[in-house]
């Protein structure tokens, strides 16, 4: 009974938690131009890091995120549970530039060890703080781009910007590819934990190994299969992909302007 409470839990998990390409199909603002939606993402990205400021930082987190869960659609808690993994590598990430090492007592704070000290400046910790702030806002804007556009869309507007289009299909080949691996993992575990493949530690590190093997040889046939599938269509080297036209609507450049304006007056009036 356990087991079957912990399967359904995760399925439910699974089921609430769809791909970034689900929510980019029904995004609200997907109809928005894809040119558009590149520019502004990026560019937000680029004044969270020249501005360089923690209340910059936290109004784009805020907004984006309000974007996020309004325009995009994204429940709240599905929201946090993509920002989770890129946000626990932001804070560990953020630990050696908090975190020092001497040979005698430093910092505000310290723990001695076997021949060092670890210590801990208060500048430190603002430092890393800061720059948790800046990576979680440049990734919020990332976001805003990611569950409102499909990847074929992308791909369109990164081919006119002249990228070269061997880039363009690789990076839309192994977007592609990464879900359907996430899949195939997804259902093999289940299946291993089904079977009380992770009863113990023992078990769990041997479940993990065969999954590995598993899913790398399927990975080869599924690769196999698909371009099968794909010359079979009519593939001869070169993706066409199918473009839809999305004028960029009047109010829209003047609204990226103003929020550009506000991301200025925060930096202006930072420590007034």
């Amino acid at each position: 009974m356990k087991k079957l409470n912990v399967l359904r839990r995760r399925r439910k998990h699974v089921h609430g938690m769809a791909s970034m390409d689900f929510y980019a199909c029904q995004s609200g603002i997907r109809h928005w131009n894809g040119s558009y939606k590149v520019f502004s993402a990026v560019l937000i990205l680029a004044l969270c890091l020249i501005l360089d400021r923690p209340r910059v930082s936290v109004f784009i987190i805020c907004s984006m995120g309000l974007l996020n869960m309004a325009g995009n659609r994204v429940s709240p808690g599905n929201y946090l549970r993509l920002l989770k993994i890129p946000a626990a590598f932001a804070v560990m990430g953020s630990a050696a530039l908090m975190i020092g090492i001497s040979a005698e007592p430093a910092g505000d704070f310290q723990i001695s060890l076997p021949w060092f000290w670890l210590y801990v400046t208060e500048e430190g910790m603002v430092h890393a703080l800061e720059v948790v702030l800046k990576a979680m806002g440049a990734l919020s804007a990332m976001f805003v781009l990611a569950l409102s556009t499909p990847a074929g869309e992308l791909a369109a507007v990164l081919r006119k910007a002249r990228l070269p289009g061997v880039v363009t299909e690789l990076m839309y080949m192994v977007y592609r590819f990464i879900f359907i691996l996430a899949e195939v993992h997804r259902t093999m575990r289940n299946a291993a934990v089904s079977r009380l493949g992770d009863v113990d530690f023992k078990t769990s590190c041997s479940t993990f190994g065969q999954i590995g093997g598993n899913l790398l040889i399927l990975s080869l046939k599924k690769a196999n299969t698909y371009y099968d599938a794909m010359v079979s269509r009519g593939y001869e080297g070169e993706f066409c992909f199918w473009e839809e036209e999305k004028p960029v609507k009047a109010w829209q450049i003047p609204a990226l302007v103003g929020y550009v304006m506000i991301l200025v007056f925060c930096r202006l009036t930072e420590g007034l």
